[in-house]
């Protein structure tokens, strides 16, 4: 499995409704703040509002690095 499969399975596994997007690899704390979060959607109802600020307590670089080592 390569990393990028790990990174969403592990954030899949914490929180199944999370929406997110990234390019890249996520290695680091660093790589992880930097994961688009979806937040909503705007008024033409096709756009998504998104955002760097991680909005899910429950998914932190610990955690999902925790969850991707165990892959």
């Amino acid at each position: 499995m390569n990393n990028s499969n790990k990174v969403c399975s592990a954030i899949r596994t914490l929180k199944s409704t999370a929406e997110f997007f990234f390019s890249g690899e996520i290695i680091t704390e660093e790589d992880f703040n930097k994961i688009e979060w979806v937040i909503g959607v705007k008024a033409d109802g096709i756009t998504a509002t998104h955002t760097t600020t991680n909005p899910h307590s429950e998914l932190t670089w610990t955690k999902v690095k925790a969850e991707m080592d165990k892959l």
